[in-house]
């Protein structure tokens, strides 16, 4: 499916959860088969490609999941200049590899919010968050997961996983932990969330502060063997399966343990 308008994603995602049908972005490069469900794989496509200033010559840009990074980098963007050109702002933040910034580093990323399309059809803004952001959480949905997210970022395996300069989960509960001198911002959680926890409809990325990622070698990104190796698999379980279940309690869409 390659819908037209963002009402098209509602309408596919809630006859999904009718039929019992997985929502799956379609261009995640390290998608993994579907073979227990049947699936709609969706891809955001060219109609929903926008890319703009939110104010002339200001740094904050309007970017919807269909944009290809070749459109950031011609924008003048430079951080997207080694990514490949061809993939989806969608595909960019659902890829774990794309988006193995260092634990507590997230800020990186030059997000600064998002609006995300959960299982029951909810959508919710995320951005700043803490003392100079005061707006409130708005809708029920959102006050329930962010307080029940921040309880499991205290919680030992966080910690346990917080130590480790590369982020050894699938699911970036560090962004709740940033290092010191950088803010809580709440849309850092869709980094890398492989399109396991909600439809990306945009994010706001901030032009001075997007970054490349530091340098290190592709092969040595995220992988399922991280936490194995880190000593870390438990931990590294339970937060993605417990943060899973807060953003995707019916599981409507894709499971991370079928990750390639």
């Amino acid at each position: 499916m390659t819908p037209k308008q963002a009402s098209d994603v509602h309408k596919a995602r809630a006859l999904c959860g009718e039929h019992g049908v997985l929502f799956a972005l379609d261009d995640v490069a390290r998608a993994a088969r579907q073979d227990e469900l049947p699936v709609l794989w969706v891809d955001p496509g060219r109609s929903l490609g926008l890319c703009q200033r939110l104010e002339p010559d200001g740094p904050l840009w309007f970017v919807q999941p269909g944009c290809l990074l070749g459109e950031l980098e011609a924008a003048g963007m430079t951080a997207f200049a080694e990514l490949p050109c061809h993939i989806t702002v969608a595909s960019w933040l659902a890829d774990r590899c794309l988006c193995d910034w260092p634990a507590g580093e997230t800020f990186r990323s030059g997000v600064v919010q998002a609006s995300v399309l959960l299982d029951d059809g909810v959508v919710v803004n995320l951005g700043p968050f803490g003392e100079r952001n005061r707006k409130p959480l708005d809708g029920a949905r959102l006050q329930r997961l962010i307080p029940a997210l921040f309880q499991l970022s205290a919680e030992s395996a966080a910690r346990d996983c917080r130590g480790e300069v590369a982020w050894p989960a699938r699911y970036r509960l560090d962004a709740l932990s940033p290092a010191a001198g950088h803010t809580v911002n709440l849309a850092h959680l869709i980094l890398g969330h492989g399109g396991d926890l909600g439809w990306l409809e945009w994010v706001v990325i901030d032009e001075r502060l997007a970054m490349p990622l530091a340098e290190r070698p592709y092969e040595q990104r995220f992988s399922v063997s991280r936490a194995d190796d880190a000593g870390l698999a438990a931990q590294a379980g339970e937060l993605d399966m417990r943060m899973k279940a807060l953003f995707d309690p019916e599981s409507r869409f894709p499971h991370p343990g079928q990750d390639l």
